[in-house]
């Protein structure tokens, strides 16, 4: 599968070992792992916390890092509750 495609380190198709380091420091250790140091650019994948497992939470904690950052939006949408 690596030949195929060079993500799939091993074989393995979660872009790397899910570790405890990697659980919570992926693919650093940083309050906001999904932001990149390239202005706009935020990790939405397995490749960011939580990590292969926990589908859509990357791309919703990098959609609320960018909203933060970008846009200056802190709260989250009122669901009416």
């Amino acid at each position: 599968m690596e030949e195929h495609d060079p993500n799939y380190i091993g074989g393995d198709i979660a872009a790397g070992a899910a570790t405890v380091r990697q659980l919570l420091a992926r693919p650093v250790l940083s309050p906001d792992p999904w932001r990149t140091p390239a202005t706009g650019v935020y990790l939405a994948s397995s490749s960011a916390t939580p990590g292969p497992g926990v589908h859509g939470m990357a791309g919703y904690q990098a959609a609320r890092s960018a909203l933060r950052h970008e846009f200056g939006i802190d709260r989250g949408p009122s669901l009416g509750l």
